[in-house]
């Protein structure tokens, strides 16, 4: 096989590769929430069941605190 071919076969098989990876690309879009649901929280979904008020995890809060106070520029 000739190398102009090859290098055309080339050519054709890595746009066909790259236009099928931007076709299958999804970003997340951005949406307005509404409070129409959730009385301005936000939405649970249908499987989720709803308790009595949850307290807060203390020791997780502290542990997000310190890592980022942990987060800060390195100099």
């Amino acid at each position: 096989m000739k190398l102009e071919i090859a290098r055309g076969l080339f050519l054709l098989a890595a746009l066909g590769v790259a236009s099928l990876a931007v076709a299958a690309w999804e970003q997340p879009r951005t949406e307005v929430l509404s409070a129409v649901h959730g009385g301005g929280q936000c939405p649970l979904p249908r499987i989720a069941k709803v308790t009595s008020a949850t307290q807060p995890d203390h020791q997780l809060l502290l542990f997000m605190f310190g890592m980022s106070q942990g987060m800060g520029p390195a100099s």
